[in-house]
């Protein structure tokens, strides 16, 4: 198995805020009251895809995803348009 160089993406720009977690102690009780978002990185030969995906937390169910060879904020919208249009 090729051994890929990881992509840095966890280290925050200068200048980008940090923001507390506002869900802790809400209790998930129903569908659509809260949905996550993740974006992973899928490695290729040449570089990376990026995979954002939309969660219903209550059902587990991925509601939409998009595929991008950048980690521009377009494709990421569009996942979440299509997931608030369900």
């Amino acid at each position: 198995m090729p051994n890929y160089q990881k992509p840095n993406t966890r280290k925050p720009a200068k200048g980008h805020s940090t923001y507390p977690y506002l869900l802790n102690g809400l209790r998930v009780t129903r569908p659509n009251q809260v949905l996550a978002s993740d974006i992973t990185y899928i490695p290729m030969r040449r570089g990376f895809l990026y995979l954002a995906a939309i969660v219903d937390w209550y059902t587990r169910k991925v509601l939409a995803w998009r595929i991008s060879n950048t980690l521009e904020a377009d494709f990421c919208v569009d996942a979440l348009n299509e997931a608030m249009a369900k």
